[in-house]
């Protein structure tokens, strides 16, 4: 059925990184959402009035905020692929996180409120009437929750939405909430015992919880996230694709929106190549990501050096021993002056980011360290955490 549905709605076209094409994928994803949302909420909250049961009523409600948080994807998916504009050159990618977030608070405030209504129904309880063709009804909407879930989750994987996959787990935890709700119909019908305010709550336990997890999610897309590990390492083996150049440091991601990233970083290359030559292949390289990686690619390009024999000692005396200090210590962007007796060592420290050590005491013990391997060395180091 999904393949179906992508084969109809969306085409062969397999350029994810395409805006019209995430549109797409995205539009599948949201209407066949609320189309089956709504018909689960028609069902349940029409079984839940006739049996008296709030854990019914509260599962109805679940499956609606479901369909709100389609109707704003879909929404949020077409603003964000309005094209730049003069207040907005960097285009409207993040509405779809805002989009998102908006969805957030709505599960949250329909959690609260079924919250309270199965207290309620805790301090007043009453026997639901359920018979056997709602427990049926129920199985089936586990069912067709299940393959929503596979249905969201390859559609997220495809175009790598964090909102798709969001709704993914929505749908799953659906499941568990409508089995628990299908447990309380059938203690009730088997040996007239009400859990049904208690199952309510926990069906609300379950809704604060995803959209809780979400908006915590959704935030930090907003505050800015690291991105992916996989994406750093393909750009870091992308990278020695390139004769010339002989490592790369100060990776930089800027996320404004899916499919609209601006990565930065320095391209070391020897310092006694032809700088022209050199410069062509940086430009050929950041064209070749843009089309890899369907990013901005902005590249640096910083002259090392690596034929001299001192240089080299020196620079591995300073890799090492920063590596003493902290195994996850590296260094980058090392220079050297020489005078008449002392040598001066000017390079970047990176150190992790949950470091215990501020940026001066890492400073400090790798430059005091040098100096007691080599006393005619003094450093001038500059400690910075990655941005990746």
């Amino acid at each position: 059925m999904t393949n179906l549905l992508i084969r109809l709605f969306v085409g062969k076209n397999k350029d994810v990184q395409s805006p019209a094409v995430r549109g797409r994928y995205a539009s599948v994803a949201g209407f066949t959402g609320i189309i089956v949302n709504v018909l689960l909420f028609i069902g349940k909250l029409t079984l839940g009035i006739l049996a008296g049961s709030v854990a019914i009523i509260a599962d109805a409600f679940n499956n609606i905020t479901d369909a709100g948080s389609s109707i704003v994807t879909l929404i949020g998916f077409r603003l964000a692929n309005k094209p730049v504009d003069k207040e907005h050159p960097l285009g409207h990618g993040r509405l779809e996180y805002v989009s998102g977030f908006i969805v957030d608070m709505l599960i949250i405030l329909v959690g609260f409120e079924l919250f309270t209504s199965s207290v309620d129904k805790i301090l007043h309880p009453a026997l639901p009437n359920v018979g056997k063709v709602t427990m049926i009804i129920l199985a089936v909407a586990i069912l067709v929750k299940l393959w929503l879930f596979f249905f969201y989750n390859k559609i997220a994987k495809t175009i790598r939405s964090s909102a798709i996959k969001a709704s993914a787990f929505d749908s799953l935890s659906d499941c568990f909430a409508t089995a628990l709700v299908l447990t309380a119909a059938v203690i009730a019908n088997v040996w007239n015992v009400s859990i049904d305010g208690w199952a309510g709550i926990l069906v609300a336990c379950f809704i604060l919880f995803a959209g809780i997890k979400a908006a915590k999610e959704t935030i930090d897309l907003l505050l800015g996230s690291p991105p992916d590990p996989d994406f750093i390492k393909n750009i870091y083996t992308f990278a020695e694709k390139y004769s010339r150049i002989v490592g790369i440091h100060d990776v930089m991601v800027h996320d404004y929106g899916p499919g609209r990233q601006i990565v930065s970083f320095h391209a070391e290359v020897p310092s006694d190549s032809d700088i022209n030559i050199a410069h062509e292949e940086v430009d050929q390289m950041e064209r070749d990501m843009h089309e890899k990686f369907g990013c901005i690619v902005t590249i640096h390009l910083d002259p090392i050096v690596v034929n001299d024999p001192l240089v080299n000692e020196l620079r591995a005396l300073a890799d090492t021993s920063a590596k003493e200090i902290d195994p996850h210590f590296s260094i980058h962007d090392f220079r050297m002056t020489k005078g008449e007796t002392n040598v001066n060592l000017i390079f970047d420290l990176v150190l992790p980011a949950d470091c215990k050590m501020s940026t001066e005491e890492a400073e400090k013990a790798v430059a005091n360290l040098i100096q007691e391997k080599r006393e005619n060395c003094f450093c001038v180091i500059r400690a910075e955490h990655p941005f990746v």
